[in-house]
């Protein structure tokens, strides 16, 4: 019984000390906050003397209202400095934005210059390639939207409206050119197939010189010459093609195949013919040797042989003929070459 009577004794004495610590904590804050409030409220006085001295001013204020005006005055300068570097750097970037703008305007004046100069080009194109496809008897590409009058009053009125605004002319000028050049690219595609046929074509006929890199010059034409042998005038049925020299290419004149690689002493020496296709035929003679066999198949522009000095010839050269089915025919108005080498030969 007596432990337990010490027990209480000690609850009791240590509540009434948290009690007693309770109590002074209290009287502390509240002897803290009296202070505070005495310091704040304490009144000063400020006295005004003008010279005149006729009024003093007496202007009575707290702590408190000299702390919250500080505050006041702090939050003013505060706000101005944070108001001016906001402006500052608003003011820089709308500089930057006007310059980009600026460039961006130099850019698009640049590029309504290149429109009007890619338009002016478009309409030299447009009627070049007319001119051209009615030479080939190609049909001409219909464009309604590159048509300067539309149908209707409604649809002039929207390009009146386009031209007066100017921000969607470029555009309805780029739209139309676009719209012309689609429509274009099939006639295009005609003409690169005409041009293959005639291309295949003219591998097929002996429409090339005879001698490759288009060297020589035309020592003999066909038709009335003097024999340099008798001075007779003879019927000459080929052309004769000179270089000064022996050993020079002899290239087929069009695609075939060699029939014949003979020798003639008393007349073309080491000649060879080749037949083409279309009826054609066409001999090299006085060759100084020979680079194909009879049965051979040749293209164009193939070499075959050299140029020699064989059979009954009075110097180094090519005697040419071309033979349609039993005809002799000038060979000159086959030959498809240098403007220049037809002017020396004249």
């Amino acid at each position: 019984m007596a432990s337990v009577h010490e027990y209480k004794r000690f609850e009791n004495s240590l509540i009434l000390k948290a009690k007693n610590l309770v109590r002074l904590f209290c009287r502390g804050l509240v002897s803290s906050l009296q202070t505070v409030v005495r310091i704040l409220t304490r009144r000063y006085t400020v006295v005004l003397v003008p010279h005149s001295e006729k009024r003093v001013y007496n202007i009575h204020v707290t702590v408190l209202s000299m702390a919250c005006a500080a505050l006041v005055l702090v939050g003013i300068v505060g706000a101005f400095f944070w108001y001016g570097a906001s402006y500052s750097s608003t003011r820089n970037v709308l500089a930057d934005k006007d310059g980009r703008l600026k460039n961006t305007q130099a850019s698009l004046d640049q590029l309504r210059d290149e429109t009007s100069r890619l338009l002016r080009t478009a309409r030299g194109f447009e009627a070049a390639l007319s001119n051209t496809l009615s030479a080939l008897g190609v049909d001409t590409p219909s464009n309604n939207a590159a048509s300067p009058s539309l149908s209707g009053d409604l649809s002039s009125f929207f390009d009146i409206k386009e031209t007066a605004e100017g921000s969607l002319q470029e555009i309805n000028d780029i739209r139309r050119l676009s719209e012309y050049l689609a429509s274009a690219v099939e006639p295009v595609k005609e003409i690169g197939t005409l041009l293959d046929s005639q291309n295949a074509l003219l591998t097929e006929i002996p429409s090339v010189w005879p001698i490759k890199g288009g060297i020589g010059h035309i020592s003999m034409f066909f038709g009335q010459n003097e024999n340099p042998f008798t001075g007779q005038y003879y019927i000459h049925k080929g052309i004769d093609m000179s270089t000064y020299r022996q050993g020079d290419a002899i290239v087929a004149a069009a695609d075939g195949q060699v029939v014949t690689v003979d020798y003639d002493a008393t007349g073309f020496g080491n000649y060879v013919i080749i037949k083409h296709k279309h009826g054609f035929y066409t001999r090299y003679g006085h060759m100084q040797l020979f680079r194909v066999h009879t049965g051979q198949r040749v293209q164009q522009g193939e070499t075959i042989g050299y140029i020699g000095n064989t059979g009954l010839s009075t110097g180094p050269h090519l005697h040419y003929e071309v033979h349609i089915g039993s005809d002799v025919v000038d060979p000159f108005k086959y030959l498809n070459i240098r403007s220049s080498i037809a002017k020396s030969v004249r």
